[in-house]
């Protein structure tokens, strides 16, 4: 083997080993996952894959063939039915415990606000895992938490009581206004009158039968400048997801103005999942001292084709701006793959850098250790 061969192998064993920091995910899931469960948590869709086919012939579901299933003691590329049965046959605790351990990951920031009755607790997931795991608080979700027992006028002042407790042992939270209306709203905080006729609106509502759910655009926004104000990461939903967003108003170059206004409030913005929007959050990242970026769980979801999505990110974006995540939910396969495709993409794309003369193997690595781990020590202050 050449010499340059034999430092690109270094290199990529390297990358392999590295430990992660998982930035944004949730827990596994509880309970036993049957075929049909398997199915709907292995796709961003609402809905079931069509009659006669699976999820197992999407790119995530590819990855889960070549992947998984060698750690699960079958054949690359086996069969759903093989893999489905084996997975019953060894039972959701032994197969999270084999899959997780594989993904090297050391840390995780657990987003802890959706569907919590039916995932792990951050104390659950460091038992399962033996790595450290931490929260990150859903905006949305808290204010929904304390709704009941809230009037109008005190709903701001009881949302911040709520928030500041959840932030003694958080280091973090997380909007999903993406989701509930769009990045394209008014960046300016909302006056406390608004908030507080915002407020009676959504209360009144939940009392004649209405949804908690929240969606009023003035609580949103006065959610989000609320969590400004603690100066802990904002994690924020961008492009794609599942079913309840409309894709074009998720385009995070509608956040600039929004970037502008916290620029200097010391408050990190922390750009989730970005794709297809990859190249916009890079220039954001680039611009802004205060935006960081991930690909999280559209690598998993491209399985095959992630390299480009990764190549994206490092496009434009300061190599101390850009973190690894898997936004993995429910299912053990959506972290290893998560981990291993972008062990995979870093390792090709810092490798070609290395092999062309663009970036000596010294700081190929330092970068590599600043995607995987350090950026997210330092914008969580994990110190």
């Amino acid at each position: 083997m050449s010499a340059e061969g034999t430092a690109t192998e270094s290199f990529a064993e390297f990358v392999a080993g590295l430990p992660l920091v998982d930035h944004h995910c949730h827990g596994v899931r509880t309970g036993t996952t049957t075929d049909a469960d398997f199915e709907l948590l292995a796709t961003e869709s609402d809905w079931p894959a069509p009659p006669g086919t699976s999820v197992f012939d999407n790119p995530f579901g590819i990855a889960v063939r070549a992947l998984c299933a060698p750690l699960l003691d079958l054949p690359r590329h086996c069969t759903a039915e093989d893999y489905l049965r084996r997975r019953g046959e060894l039972g959701d605790q032994e197969v999270s415990a084999r899959l997780l351990a594989a993904s090297g990951t050391e840390k995780y920031l657990l987003d802890t606000g959706f569907r919590a009755s039916t995932i792990m607790t951050p104390p659950e997931m460091a038992q399962l895992t033996g790595a450290a795991t931490q929260e990150i608080v859903r905006l949305e979700a808290l204010a929904e938490s304390i709704a009941p027992d809230c009037t109008a006028a005190g709903f701001s002042s009881a949302f911040e009581d709520a928030l500041e407790r959840a932030l003694e042992h958080a280091v973090g939270v997380k909007s999903i206004i993406a989701y509930r209306y769009g990045l394209d709203f008014d960046p300016a905080p909302p006056t406390n009158a608004e908030v507080t006729a915002a407020a009676g609106r959504w209360l009144a509502g939940i009392e004649a039968g209405g949804l908690v759910r929240l969606t009023d655009l003035v609580l949103l926004r006065h959610l989000l400048w609320r969590a400004v104000g603690f100066g802990k990461p904002i994690q924020l939903h961008v492009g794609f997801g599942d079913a309840d967003i409309v894709l074009h108003r998720c385009d995070p170059s509608h956040l600039t103005e929004f970037a502008h206004a916290t620029r200097e409030t010391g408050v990190q913005l922390m750009l989730l999942h970005c794709y297809p929007y990859i190249r916009e959050a890079g220039i954001l990242a680039q611009l802004f001292p205060h935006v960081w970026m991930d690909t999280s769980c559209a690598v998993s979801h491209t399985g095959p084709s992630s390299e480009t999505l990764v190549r994206q990110s490092l496009e434009s974006a300061p190599m101390h701006k850009v973190l690894y995540a898997s936004d993995a939910f429910g299912l053990p396969e959506l972290y290893l793959c998560g981990a291993q495709l972008w062990r995979r993409a870093v390792a090709r794309i810092l490798g070609e850098w290395v092999a062309e003369g663009f970036a000596g193997e010294t700081d190929a690595r330092r970068y590599a250790e600043l995607l995987g781990r350090g950026n997210a020590i330092r914008a969580y202050g994990l110190e």
